[in-house]
C-alpha cells in the first residue's frame, strides 16, 4: 500500500463488489401458499386488520427472556443486510430480479456507506476521514442536515428514535475504537481506519452470533449448524438473501415491539401515534426524523445493565401491538400486519406447513390454527403468520420455533460463513479483544461507545 489515496480507492472498489446482489428462494421448488386473487387478498387484509385477530393488547404479553433493546438490534441487522425499495404489494415479484441495495453480509455498510471516498458526508474530515461524523452541537443525536434529514447510509435507521439512537451508538463505538487503535501504535490514517473497522465489524458479528441469535433461536440450533453445517440455506459463490427469511422469518420484530416505551427518565411515549402532527418538532411518539432535548435513549431501559429496570420485548406470537396497525408514514394499508401478509403473497411464499414438511419438521396442526380456519389459512398458512404462531405454540413465544428458528439461524450464520472478511471465515478461533476474558455483549459496546 503506497498511499492513503490508494487505500481509499481500493476500499471504495471493494465496497461496490456486491451492489447487484439479488434476493432468492431458499425453497425454490415449493409452490406459493395461495394464488394471488381478490379473495385471498381480502382474507389477508381481514387477518391483519386493526381490531382483528392479531390486534389484542390484553394478550400482548412481555417476553421474560429477551430485553426490548434486541427488538431494535434485530431491525438494525435487517437494515444492514437487506434493502428492497422496488418491489410492490400490488403484484407478483420475482426475487431473482429484485435488487438488494444492501450487501448481504454483516459488514455494517449501513454505518460505513461506501467509505470516506464514496460517502464523505458520513465522515469527520477534521480526522482525515478515519472517524465517523458526530455533530458537536448535538452529540446526543445522529448528524443531520439543515432540513433535519439524518446523514446516514440507510435512511431506515431513522425510522424511529430507538434505532436512530442505536445507529448513533455504533458511530461513537467506531470512533472510540479508532482512539484505541491509535493508542496501541497504529497511527497511519488508512491503517488505523482499516483496523478499527475490522474490530468494529468483528465485535458486532460476535454479538449477532453469540448473544442475539441464542436469544432468538436457542443455543442448540446454533451449535448444530456450526458443527454439522447448513441443511437448507445453500449458495455457490456468495450469499444471497432468501425471501423466506426477509419477507417472513426475520419479520419477528413486528411481534416484539411494545406499544409504549420509557425512553429516559423524562420521556415515555408510544412507538407511533397516528394522530400526532407529522410536522411537530417534538412529537409525543417515537417516530424518527426529529431533534429535541428529550429525544435520547437511556440504554439501561433496553438492555440488562447494572442499573435501571429493563423493559422486556413482547412475546414472539401472532399478537401485535396496536400502534403497528396505524403506521403514520405509509400509504394504505397502514396496518403493518396487513403489509407483511401482502408482501408474502406478492413474493409467492410457500405455506408454513409445506416448508415444515420440506425440513422434516412436524407441522402445526389445524387445531393450532383454528382461529384462521374461516379465512382458509388453517392448513395453508401464510409463512409469516405461521412462524409467529409456531413460536407461540412451540416455545411459548419466548423464541422462534423449529421452522422459523432454523431459517433465521442458517441465514445469519451463512452470511458470516460466506463472507471472506468475517471473523468466522477469516479467523474462526478469534475472541473479542475489547471485552473481558474473551466475551463481548451489547452492553460492552454501549459502554465503550460512551452512551451507557
Amino acid at each position: 500500500m503506497k498511499s492513503n489515496e490508494e487505500f481509499w480507492q481500493r476500499y471504495y472498489n471493494q465496497s461496490k463488489v456486491n451492489d447487484s446482489d439479488k434476493f432468492g428462494r431458499m425453497f425454490p421448488f415449493l409452490p406459493s401458499a395461495h394464488k394471488d386473487t381478490k379473495k385471498v387478498r381480502s382474507a389477508l387484509l381481514e387477518l391483519g386488520k386493526k381490531k382483528g385477530i392479531m390486534d389484542n393488547d390484553s394478550k400482548n404479553l412481555d417476553n421474560p427472556k429477551i430485553p426490548s433493546g434486541f427488538t431494535f438490534f434485530g431491525q438494525f441487522i435487517d437494515h444492514d443486510i437487506t434493502f428492497d425499495p422496488t418491489s410492490s404489494l400490488e403484484h407478483q415479484n420475482d426475487p431473482n430480479t429484485i435488487e438488494n441495495f444492501r450487501t448481504p453480509v454483516l459488514e455494517l455498510d449501513s454505518i460505513y456507506g461506501g467509505g470516506p471516498v464514496a460517502s464523505p458526508h458520513l465522515y469527520d474530515i477534521t480526522t482525515g476521514g478515519i472517524k465517523l461524523l458526530i455533530d458537536k452541537d448535538f452529540p446526543n443525536d445522529v448528524p443531520r442536515n439543515s432540513q433535519n434529514t439524518a446523514l446516514m447510509a440507510d435512511p431506515r435507521n431513522d425510522e424511529n428514535l430507538i434505532i436512530s439512537q442505536l445507529h448513533l451508538a455504533f458511530l461513537k463505538f467506531h470512533n472510540a475504537v479508532v482512539d484505541q487503535v491509535i493508542a496501541n501504535g497504529i497511527t497511519a490514517p488508512f491503517q488505523a481506519f482499516a483496523e478499527a473497522q475490522r474490530l468494529v465489524r468483528w465485535h458486532y458479528q460476535w454479538i449477532v452470533l453469540y448473544e442475539y441469535l441464542p436469544l432468538i433461536v436457542g443455543k442448540s440450533v446454533i451449535k448444530d449448524i456450526l458443527k454439522n453445517g447448513r441443511k437448507f440455506y445453500k449458495f455457490k459463490n456468495k450469499p444471497y438473501i432468501p425471501v423466506e427469511f426477509a419477507m417472513a422469518a426475520f419479520r419477528i420484530g413486528h411481534s416484539q415491539v411494545r406499544p409504549v416505551y420509557k425512553v429516559n427518565s423524562q420521556f415515555t411515549a408510544p412507538i407511533f401515534n397516528s394522530s400526532q402532527d407529522q410536522n411537530h418538532p417534538d412529537p409525543d411518539d417515537l417516530r424518527g426524523g426529529k431533534r429535541a432535548p428529550r429525544r435520547f435513549v437511556e440504554w439501561s431501559n433496553f438492555f440488562n445493565t447494572e442499573s435501571g429496570v429493563v423493559q422486556q420485548g413482547k412475546k414472539i406470537d401472532t399478537t401485535i401491538s396496536s400502534p403497528m396497525f396505524e403506521l403514520p408514514f405509509v400509504p394504505d394499508p397502514k396496518a403493518l400486519p396487513q403489509r407483511s401478509l401482502l408482501r408474502g403473497l406478492s413474493f409467492g411464499l410457500p405455506s408454513g406447513q409445506d416448508i415444515a414438511k420440506e425440513m422434516f419438521i412436524r407441522p402445526l396442526l389445524p387445531v393450532d390454527l383454528s382461529d384462521v380456519a374461516d379465512l382458509g389459512f388453517d392448513r395453508k398458512t401464510p409463512l409469516w403468520f405461521y412462524i409467529l404462531r409456531e413460536a407461540q405454540i412451540e416455545k411459548d413465544g419466548t423464541r422462534l420455533g423449529p421452522v422459523g428458528g432454523r431459517i433465521v439461524a442458517e441465514v445469519l450464520i451463512g452470511l458470516l460463513q460466506g463472507d471472506e472478511q468475517s471473523f468466522l471465515r477469516e479467523n474462526p478461533d478469534w475472541k473479542p479483544t475489547l471485552g473481558k476474558k474473551g466475551k463481548f455483549r451489547m452492553t460492552d459496546l454501549l459502554k465503550i461507545a460512551g452512551v451507557l
